[in-house]
């Protein structure tokens, strides 16, 4: 039988986290799958571990640290099947895991992606992702983060997957492009999820695909000085190289205030520094990021995004003033 998903693990210096993670995928309750590693140069015997404990599991060894885009995208370039799931070293899986994914993207050939839903490792009872949001304001949205696990309960549409345990169609990167590389990390799922909805897919959620994440397990933290940074860059990216001239000028009012929002509680954490630069970073070299070019017949699905982004800004002031007020 013809195998459907190839799973590509991104692995940086993780040897520790290899171990669970695949002994996860072995129990899984379809074995029509391959696994493919795919090493961003780590100094930690990632890939002598691999070949002593796992010789049956192919490796592709980079020659340094290219970061997180390059990574899948050779993964994914080096597959063969129909549909490529994206998965994190730090994850262990449902036995089903494998199996539901498969079973959402095959719901429609006009979905691009299917986020799973995640689950934090060490807090099992709160959900650490039921796939991404973005808005006006141009933040991504972790839905879910910190909820109760017995929330998103039912698959439904999402902004774009988390690709931290995704899967994609792979037919369709040969249409809209592969991960960006110049994003080298963070954002860069948001990015491409935007770019499928353009050419008129969809990201869906399935709530039956249940991961369960350490969280950080490369970067080390939730903030730190390269995350703060490149995260702060790739948002500018991000909304040039995906929005047409007129909708950025639509759109830059909410953006500055959103952009100056989290500036100001970046200094009050300690990186206002390293945001600020940046964002001046990303605004220098913005142009000389390939933008999704317009197309007229592009024009519905812009709108349908333009009311997303509307959406989903209000119904997270929303959620984040209920928040604030449960826990007064």
């Amino acid at each position: 039988m013809k195998q459907k998903v190839t799973i590509v693990i991104p692995n940086y210096n993780g040897k520790h986290f290899m171990e669970p993670c695949l002994a996860s995928l072995e129990k899984q309750s379809t074995k029509d799958f391959r696994i493919l590693i795919v090493d961003n140069a780590s100094s930690d015997g990632s890939i002598e571990y691999m070949k002593e404990n796992y010789p049956e599991i192919d490796v592709i060894a980079l020659d340094k640290n290219y970061g997180f885009s390059k990574a899948v995208n050779v993964g994914i370039q080096n597959s063969k099947t129909p549909y490529v799931i994206l998965l994190n070293n730090d994850t262990t899986v449902d036995e089903h895991y494998v199996e539901e994914m498969v079973r959402a993207i095959e719901q429609s050939p006009r979905i691009f992606s299917v986020s799973s839903k995640m689950i934090q490792m060490y807090h099992p009872d709160l959900i650490d992702s039921a796939g991404d949001l973005y808005t006006l304001v141009g933040w991504g949205i972790c839905r879910g983060a910190g909820r109760p696990v017995s929330n998103y309960t039912e698959a439904d549409e999402i902004f774009t997957a988390c690709a931290g345990a995704a899967i994609y169609r792979r037919s369709v990167f040969r249409k809209i492009g592969y991960f960006d590389e110049n994003h080298f990390a963070y954002l860069e799922d948001i990015d491409i999820g935007y770019r499928a909805k353009i050419y008129g897919y969809k990201n869906m959620y399935c709530p039956t695909a249940l991961v369960y994440h350490v969280g950080s397990g490369t970067s080390g933290s939730k903030y730190n000085a390269f995350k703060v940074k490149l995260s702060a860059r790739n948002n500018i990216y991000l909304n040039y190289k995906n929005m047409p001239l007129a909708q950025l000028i639509i759109n830059a009012p909410a953006l500055a205030a959103g952009f100056l929002v989290k500036y100001l509680f970046f200094i009050k954490i300690g990186w206002g520094k390293e945001y600020k630069e940046g964002i001046l970073e990303g605004l220098k070299t913005a142009k000389d990021q390939k933008k999704v070019p317009f197309k007229v017949r592009h024009l519905i699905n812009y709108l349908s995004i333009e009311a997303e982004l509307f959406l989903h800004t209000f119904a997270y002031a929303k959620d984040w003033f209920s928040r604030k007020l449960f826990h007064k």
